[in-house]
């Protein structure tokens, strides 16, 4: 079965290892760094610098744009799927589980918004996708408001210490 690889920075290595996967995206903000695992090649790792906020980039903030989520729609169309994909930001909870909602959904466009948000809510507890990125994908792959109403009909996620990676399948069961 196909699917994402959601985790927080800190397990990105364990995780792409572990998932033996070989394409990563990186949603992190600029001032900070971190180690591309080998096992990811430079050309099959996406990184986009972003702040996880749901507003228009204040200061030294950067919200995500139209031009991140085109990106993550791109890089998906290209992963082979022959193995997950790993989604990561600083803690997993929330720009990483809103671009694999994005990514998934790009991929299967006729499945249930619906279905893909309790499909994250079962995989995740924790997550609390990124309204801005999830409103950006919604206008972008033409759902008319659906993902948005689903994404906030599974609420917030619970608190949690952002140590706790998930596998997102792709495909309805």
């Amino acid at each position: 079965m196909t699917s994402i690889v959601v985790t927080p920075l800190a397990r990105i290595a364990e995780m792409a290892v572990r998932h033996r996967a070989c394409e990563m995206i990186s949603l992190m903000a600029k001032e900070q760094s971190f180690h591309r695992p080998a096992v990811i090649q430079a050309h099959r790792h996406l990184l986009l610098h972003m702040n996880d906020i749901a507003f228009k980039g204040t200061g030294n903030l950067v919200a995500p744009d139209e031009t991140h989520v085109r990106e993550i729609i791109d890089f998906a169309a290209a992963w082979d799927q022959t193995a997950p994909l790993i989604v990561h930001c600083w803690m997993g909870v929330s720009r990483s589980p809103a671009a694999a909602v994005i990514a998934a959904l790009s991929l299967r466009p006729n499945q249930s918004e619906e279905a893909l948000a309790q499909r994250l809510r079962a995989a995740s507890p924790y997550a609390t996708p990124n309204m801005r990125i999830i409103e950006i994908g919604d206008q972008l792959l033409g759902r008319d408001g659906r993902l948005v109403r689903a994404i906030k009909a599974i609420g917030r996620g619970a608190d949690t210490d952002s140590n706790a990676p998930f596998v997102l399948a792709i495909d309805e069961a």
